[in-house]
């Protein structure tokens, strides 16, 4: 409680809007000329049964509708992972092209806290690679790409608001989930992150959903979209992770984005086996990639709240987003000049 009595938002509510409008603006921008991305159109919904659906590794339930002109049921999306390569396909994005829209999905079953939501925005996006890309060098020059247009867009909001100094370091470091297992093997795998945050400021989280060596994941991942599983160095797997940084305002670690290069047909066979989801393969989506009929791509998501959120230095995610909040949760932060949107 004693951080809560320490913070006072630096904007009122009507600059917080203004400049949530100039991050996503700016941030946007800069996002598709960093990664050569198209913006397309995205669906809030998906029929039952055809695979695109995310299921965040199992952990929780998506809201479910039934439409009159389909026998299938309909659910809100988790996220657009999969449905973004198969969009790729369809449009006929080339290597080194891609896409990128504005997800906006329904969690009903989550935790509310100062970071999470029951509605969750982000920018997905996704882009076509070759083989020989599917490597841990593109994908860190992926992740400096998009930290360069953080810093821009801090940058630029930094002029426009004086009051909002720039927080953020100049570079993202790189490290593995295997390092930090090795570095703090006494912590859970949160308070690793939150640890790193306060070390490095910025850091590239790699391996999100392979075991470590105490037999454990850091953290868990949908087998069917970024690749978890592939060697990649001695005692390390995997061509995915999370861009991590800390957020001074809470003093914690803030997850911004995750994202990684996507399953190919190998890997994708090998992940469904460890987590039992064989029967999968027969899905039009998964037979699609173990044919070899959908493109190779890198892709993720960047949570637009959460950005704002860390930019405009606030102390919870009700700040920047409209929602709702459990009513003891909103008469607690009011206590402290915290007004929700």
């Amino acid at each position: 409680m004693e951080m809560r009595l320490r913070y006072e938002s630096k904007l009122g509510l009507v600059e917080t809007e203004r400049g949530i409008k100039l991050i996503k603006d700016t941030f946007e921008h800069e996002l598709a000329q960093a990664l050569n991305l198209e913006r397309v159109s995205a669906p809030r919904f998906l029929e039952v049964g055809n695979g695109l659906q995310d299921d965040l590794a199992g952990t929780q339930e998506p809201v479910q509708f039934r439409v009159k002109h389909s026998p299938h049921p309909v659910e809100m999306v988790h996220s657009l992972a999969k449905w973004k390569r198969q969009a790729l396909a369809r449009y006929g994005f080339q290597p080194a092209t891609g896409l990128y829209t504005d997800m906006d999905a329904v969690r009903k079953d989550e935790a509310v806290d100062e970071t999470h939501s029951n509605y969750v925005d982000q920018w997905d996006w996704e882009k076509v690679v070759l083989a020989s890309e599917r490597n841990l060098d593109y994908l860190k020059e992926t992740v400096q790409r998009i930290y360069g247009a953080l810093l821009h867009t801090e940058a630029v909001l930094s002029e426009a608001f004086p009051v909002l100094e720039r927080l953020l370091p100049p570079e993202i470091t790189f490290i593995h989930a295997q390092e930090l297992e090795d570095r703090y093997p006494g912590l859970a795998p949160a308070e690793r992150e939150n640890r790193a945050a306060e070390e490095l400021g910025a850091y590239f989280l790699i391996g999100i959903g392979g075991k470590l060596k105490s037999g454990r994941v850091h953290d868990l991942r949908a087998a069917d979209y970024d690749d978890w599983i592939t060697e990649t160095g001695p005692g390390r797997k995997g061509l995915n992770g999370d861009i991590i940084v800390l957020d001074q305002i809470r003093g914690k670690a803030l997850e911004l984005s995750s994202m990684g290069i996507r399953v190919d047909k190998n890997s994708l066979a090998a992940q469904l086996k460890v987590l039992d989801l064989e029967d999968r393969k027969n899905l039009p989506f998964h037979r699609a990639i173990l044919e070899d009929r959908l493109p190779l791509t890198i892709g993720g998501g960047i949570g637009q709240s959460r950005l704002c959120m860390l930019l405009l230095q606030k102390f919870h995610i009700g700040e920047v987003q409209a929602s709702i909040w459990p009513r003891d949760m909103r008469a607690e932060y009011e206590q402290y000049g915290i007004i929700f949107l």
